[in-house]
């Protein structure tokens, strides 16, 4: 194996751990905010709320930091944005990724993606969990 290639697989290996470590911080996170809010009478599911509210927040300040002032490396982007983001809720990353279709001008694909998306995933509960 070359030492291009190790260089390579080294990198990537600490990326994987890196997004597993904050995987499992980003699922210990959400795990209490469902606990949090479990102890409470509200009707609207807060602890999905708080978690969304949270991961967005975490994911739109690190790239503010990152693309303003390129403070952050990049392991620590897989660790933060992939792991506990991703953890702790995908709807950052789908936001995010609407948000940058409606700055690239292709608002009908935004509009279509959270179509989509609450239509197919809600509609597979209606399915699959009746």
């Amino acid at each position: 194996m070359t030492a291009s290639a190790a260089a390579f697989i080294k990198h990537n290996m600490m990326n994987v751990l890196l997004v597993f470590l904050g995987g499992g911080t980003g699922s210990v996170l959400r795990f209490f905010f469902a606990w949090l809010f479990s102890r409470t009478s509200l009707s609207l599911p807060f602890a999905t709320l708080t978690s969304n509210i949270v991961s967005c927040l975490i994911f739109a300040l690190l790239l503010s930091g990152y693309e303003s002032r390129q403070q952050i490396p990049d392991t620590y982007r897989s660790f933060i944005i992939i792991g506990i983001c991703g953890g702790l809720s995908t709807f950052s990353t789908f936001s995010f990724e609407t948000f940058e279709m409606i700055k690239l001008g292709m608002t009908g694909w935004a509009i279509a993606n959270i179509f989509l998306s609450c239509a197919l995933c809600t509609g597979l509960f209606f399915v699959f969990a009746k």
